[in-house]
């Protein structure tokens, strides 16, 4: 077995990019020898790791990028966050790389001050939505704010809803689906509900609209969430059988096919976070926002030629 393989196999915690730029920085020694990411493994070797991954500092930095703020005062904003616009950039990013074009960038920009709890990389950010997920988040502009609506997160004291369309119809209008989430041991991209030890996850749908089309059934959901864990939504509503649409990564097909006609296929996943109600963290006052779903997701509506029940 290669080593980066078999180290990430022994520590399931540790994505293979992470093992292979320890080994790159000769931190893991084979029979006290740095080695390479390929090398063979034949048995009975010893091998060691020194460290963690030392990585340049890293600073987000304003870019003019425009933003649908939907409510901004002198401690907080609001912003309809778009599909395919990651929210800050990762860890291991460089200058060149993803520090460019996320929401951090722009929000520097039209903002300029914003909390500093999060760090350098994150200012600002309470909470997160995948990158290919469309809708409201929450942004604080200082420190004091931040924590509170912290607290208010984990307090479970925030309330979103997200608008889904899934493959298929689930057997009731309404269900709960509660199964621990931890990180996918092969493909470390994955969050899955079917390894012990994940972290508590609690998702509730209801049926807005059950959908038969040319292309197959539908459900139109409507979504809550308790909790805030990876891809919860995505990987919860797969796990019993009901993929979002456009989402390639947890099972939905890429290409829908027709019965007649050609294949249909949407760039995103068809998930929008379309409400949140939270206490304002100086005032106390309960805010509530919401957004309609984009007009992308409004015309791959219209493409399945609903007929509803």
């Amino acid at each position: 077995m290669r080593l980066d393989q078999f180290l990430v196999s022994q520590l399931p915690d540790t994505s293979r990019a992470r093992m292979q730029n320890l080994i790159g920085q000769e931190k893991v020694l084979v029979n006290g020898k740095p080695a390479k990411s390929s090398s063979r493994l034949v048995g009975n070797e010893t091998i060691e790791i020194l460290g963690d991954v030392v990585r340049p500092p890293l600073r987000a930095i304003a870019e003019e990028i425009p933003l649908d703020i939907v409510y901004e005062d002198d401690d907080l904003a609001v912003v309809n966050k778009p599909a395919g616009m990651m929210v800050h950039a990762g860890a291991g990013a460089t200058d060149d790389e993803r520090n460019r074009g996320t929401l951090v960038n722009a929000l520097l920009h039209h903002l300029g001050a914003l909390s500093s709890v999060g760090g350098e990389l994150r200012p600002g950010i309470v909470h997160r939505l995948d990158k290919e997920t469309s809708g409201l988040i929450v942004v604080a502009k200082n420190d004091a704010a931040h924590r509170k609506l912290a607290a208010e997160f984990s307090g479970r004291r925030v309330k979103k809803t997200y608008i889904a369309l899934v493959h298929g119809w689930p057997m009731k209008d309404r269900g709960t689906i509660s199964s621990p989430i931890s990180r996918d041991a092969i493909r470390r991209i994955r969050m899955t509900t079917r390894r012990s030890g994940g972290r508590e996850a609690i998702t509730h749908y209801h049926v807005e609209r059950r959908i038969e089309s040319q292309f197959g059934k539908f459900a139109l959901l409507k979504v809550t969430i308790e909790t805030g864990r990876t891809h919860q939504i995505r990987v919860h509503l797969a796990s019993i059988g009901h993929a979002v649409v456009g989402d390639a990564l947890y099972g939905a097909p890429r290409e829908i096919l027709s019965k007649a006609g050609p294949a249909l296929s949407l760039a995103r996943n068809f998930l929008h976070a379309a409400q949140i109600e939270f206490d304002h963290p100086r005032t106390g006052e309960r805010l509530s926002f919401s957004v309609p779903i984009p007009k992308q997701l409004e015309e791959f509506l219209i493409s399945i030629a609903p007929v509803s029940r």
